[in-house]
């Protein structure tokens, strides 16, 4: 088959169905999460147990993403992906109805997003590999970059969707709209016909774990990715895990304002996800995260000092271009060093540090700020985050540019 036809018209209109899918399933889990979170708070749940819906949300990733990642190597990838979703979609209908029937404990919400979030797991590694074989390398970065604008355009349209939907309807309504994106995303996945896959030896998944990690951890520059991305997650998980109490406790406001502040980090996400192929060529990669986790780190000590709604939302905008700049520099730098026949496993194993380090966040901060409060929390974090490009004096990130045979 020549290149043109297999980079061609048709390869890049079955980008675009899976980009419209990834926008579809990430939309619905936004709105999914602020349902959740929403629910706990006004339950009068503590600090720890809101934030628990950020661990359940991203701990399976760090759990199941590396043997997805396998999975996602040895089987079709169109079939792995239509089967999470799937699963995605029977388990967001059974907390809809458990929701709207006014039969959902706090365990029960926390329990069925973990399950969720072990249907993304299986998902994300496949639809990831996906992209490298729809798209010439030479598209790969900008392609990788696309589709991280494309899931924080959800992040910041999900969040304030969602807390509308959830101040007018309930959170049983926002875990219906998730279904039903989960039900759209299937409908176009039900369209994707994907270049056909080279036959593969059958192995045991064990052993194509063990290939995966022995590959990451084998490569300095990977190790390098892993360490920064699982360092910059933890340290500034508090703003995600507890922005449901920055709303209900600092601003003294409701699921609509909460669903704006989320809204306001994705907003800023999109910004950063949008210029991030243009800084990338400006400046290396060491800058870029280092300058990232300042900015960001400062925009959340600013926010923990109580400036007002409306300073509040702006320093979450600049604060959400801080993250994806950093996170998108993770992603890309994963899919460009990792060997052609481990993409899958070394892009799962990218996303299992970024969300494991979220998940261990979350939980941690949670913990925090149960001892000394929301804004305590929120200090900590975004110094921690200020103090961080410290690291990068003993780990520092790999260049842009990775030889031509990784």
């Amino acid at each position: 088959m020549t290149r043109s036809t297999t980079f061609g018209p048709l390869a890049h209109r079955m980008f675009a169905l899976l980009m419209a899918g990834v926008l579809l399933t990430n939309l619905g889990n936004s709105v999914q999460a602020v349902g959740a979170s929403w629910q706990l708070t006004a339950m009068g749940e503590p600090a720890d147990i809101v934030a628990l819906v950020q661990t359940a949300l991203n701990l399976p990733i760090l759990l199941l993403a590396l043997p997805a990642g396998a999975w996602a190597d040895m089987h079709d990838r169109r079939r792995v992906v239509l089967g999470a979703q799937g699963f995605m979609l029977a388990l967001s209908l059974l907390l809809a109805a458990l929701a709207l029937s006014g039969a959902a404990p706090a365990w029960a919400i926390v329990a069925l997003t973990a399950f969720l979030a072990c249907g993304i797991a299986t998902f994300s590694p496949a639809m990831g590999a996906s992209i490298r074989g729809t798209v010439p390398k030479a598209e790969l970065a900008a392609a990788v970059a696309l589709n991280i604008l494309i899931f924080n355009t959800a992040r910041a349209a999900g969040p304030a969707l969602g807390g509308a939907i959830v101040a007018a309807g309930g959170a049983g309504t926002a875990f219906v709209v998730n279904a039903a994106c989960y039900a759209l995303a299937i409908a176009l996945y039900l369209r994707w016909k994907p270049e056909p896959q080279p036959p593969r030896e059958p192995r045991p998944l064990t052993a194509m774990v063990a290939e995966g990690l022995r590959h990451a951890f084998a490569s300095k520059p990977i190790r390098a990715i892993f360490v920064r991305a699982f360092a910059f997650t933890a340290s500034g998980a508090a703003a995600w895990a507890l922005m449901p109490l920055v709303a209900a406790r600092l601003l003294d406001a409701g699921p609509s304002t909460y669903g704006l502040l989320l809204g306001a980090l994705g907003l800023g996400a999109v910004i950063g996800a949008a210029s991030a192929t243009t800084i990338r060529q400006r400046f290396g990669a060491e800058t870029i995260t280092r300058g990232a986790g300042v900015l960001y780190g400062l925009a959340i000590v600013a926010v923990s000092l109580r400036p007002g709604l409306a300073a509040t939302l702006a320093l979450l905008v600049i604060g959400g271009a801080g993250w994806v700049q950093a996170l998108s520099g993770f992603s890309v730098a994963a899919q460009l060093w990792a060997p052609q026949d481990v993409v899958g496993r070394v892009v799962a194993l990218a996303s299992a540090v970024t969300f494991g380090g979220l998940a261990t966040g979350s939980w941690l901060w949670g913990h925090y700020a149960e001892s000394v409060g929301v804004a305590g929390a929120l200090l900590a974090s975004g110094a921690a985050m200020v103090a961080l490009p410290l690291l990068g004096l003993l780990v520092p990130m790999p260049d842009h540019r990775p030889p031509a045979d990784a």
